[in-house]
């Protein structure tokens, strides 16, 4: 598109594992919401084409690359180390609308 506009994306993290802490949970969610909506803060208004990050398009794909990746410096414990039973950050999906969808997982 070649005219300068916004979007109103949604972002899910999905978090993946099979160790529950003593609450029940593999993450408490409000853990990741707080790093979610840092990175979505830092996102919000701003005109992506202008950050070194996004050289290119900044297509919903590398958004929600940049998202996963931008929550694990945030959360490191949740690095997938190739243990699929170890809790750990498995994906991000970005919407532009409610039926186009882009995910970044990491298998």
């Amino acid at each position: 598109c070649e005219n300068l506009h916004g979007h109103n994306y949604k972002v899910y993290a999905h978090v993946r594992g099979n160790n529950l802490d003593a609450g029940g949970m593999l993450l408490d969610f409000s853990i990741l919401k707080k790093a979610l909506r840092s990175v979505c803060s830092e996102l919000d208004h701003t005109n992506l084409n202008d950050m070194d990050d996004f050289d290119q398009n900044p297509s919903a794909e590398r958004i929600a690359y940049y998202i996963y990746c931008d929550i694990l410096k945030k959360l490191p414990e949740y690095v997938y180390t190739g243990d699929k039973e170890a809790n750990h950050l498995y994906a991000v999906d970005v919407f532009e609308t409610d039926t186009s969808r882009a995910r970044y997982t990491i298998y």
